[in-house]
């Protein structure tokens, strides 16, 4: 039992620590007919996470950790089958979507977040954060179910001294919303933009977008500068000034003003295409983060996997830091019922593969 403690205690500091490469960005597309794709990257530079997808059929049962690292808290059984992406540990999925259409992902939130103290004479109530997304896909279809599940149990912490995260959920109706717990308040904010990323707050980066009004796609028309004409040096002025850091209030901007100025494909397969081709822009290199001689990981991106999940037709789609091809998961094609628990490496092979091209 100590040397699963200690495991567990290792875990949660790897992936949830408040250093700088802890790092999420959530986008929000549509396609032409309105149906929404949601798409985020993780990252996390300080070392392979070792991501995995599991497979969790109904009436698969799972018990919370509590700190200290025993499972001692509460007793979960799925009701709805999904699939989800895990990092470090096979319980701890990041990101889901199970087969009523609802999707849930954490995002890191050090420094803004704080779950209440745990009390183990609630352990049977208690969640442990990074299990949250496995209990509400397995027991919820809908926002409402999950605001009504969010009532029933107490959201705790395995490790004090990790850092906290905050959640996005979406249904098959588009609504979206992001979960904060602040104080010990769950705090529910309707998410219409569908973009997020991590510290500070929702509502705080909300309004920072005001700061950038001024920005607009296209390119800044030429002016007369008293006696002389100035014009722009090529196209896309009208975004020059838009902040190009990783720090999480520059990428939630960045990521507001890509997704909404993004043109609206006909199909979902084109509209996940383009969900990569924007988070390229937020793929986060390994050493921009850590001062120089002071990187600690030999990766090849602190952007671990990026993924897209289609609500509505039930696929749920990923590339990674060793493989850039996108593979994709379909949901219609497991039978919940029968199919067995699993758990499979994202990838087995941790090399970016190279094809080469045969010239005649």
């Amino acid at each position: 039992m100590k040397l699963k403690q200690m495991m567990i205690g290792m875990a949660t500091a790897m992936i949830c620590h408040v250093v700088p490469s802890a790092a999420c960005t959530g986008i929000t597309l549509k396609t032409a007919s309105g149906t929404p794709v949601l798409a985020r990257t993780i990252e996390w530079g300080g070392s392979d996470l070792n991501s995995r997808y599991v497979i969790v059929p109904r009436g698969y049962q799972q018990q919370s950790y509590v700190p200290g690292g025993e499972k001692a808290g509460m007793t979960f059984t799925a009701k709805y089958g999904f699939v989800g992406f895990a990092v470090e540990q096979d319980e701890f999925v990041a990101e889901g979507l199970n087969e009523a259409g609802l999707s849930a992902g954490l995002f890191y939130f050090p420094g803004y977040g704080k779950y209440e103290d745990y009390n183990k004479e609630t352990a049977t109530v208690s969640i442990a954060d990074l299990q949250l997304v496995s209990y509400l896909l397995g027991s919820c279809s809908t926002i409402e179910e999950v605001k009504d599940a969010l009532d029933e149990v107490r959201v705790v912490a395995i490790d004090p001294r990790a850092s906290t995260v905050h959640w996005r959920f979406s249904d098959k109706s588009g609504q979206q919303v992001v979960l904060e717990i602040v104080d010990g308040q769950v705090k529910f904010y309707d998410n219409k933009l569908g973009v997020l990323t991590n510290s500070p707050g929702f509502e705080w980066q909300m309004t920072n977008l005001n700061n950038y009004v001024n920005l607009y796609p296209g390119t800044a028309e030429a002016k007369d500068f008293g006696d002389v004409k100035i014009a722009s040096f090529g196209a896309g002025s009208g975004f020059l000034g838009i902040p190009g850091d990783v720090t999480p209030p520059s990428r939630f901007v960045r990521a507001a003003f890509y997704q909404t100025t993004a043109p609206k494909m006909s199909t979902t397969e084109q509209t996940v295409l383009q969900c990569f081709q924007i988070l390229n822009n937020f793929d986060i290199p390994v050493g921009v983060e850590f001062a120089e001689g002071k990187i600690p990981a030999d990766i090849p991106s602190a952007t671990q996997w990026t993924s897209a999940t289609d609500l509505t037709i039930g696929k749920i789609y990923y590339r990674t830091m060793y493989n850039s091809a996108i593979r994709c998961i379909d949901l219609n094609a497991i039978n919940f019922d029968k199919v067995k628990y699993q758990v499979v490496m994202l990838d087995k092979v941790k090399q970016q593969p190279v094809t080469h091209v045969k010239i005649r």
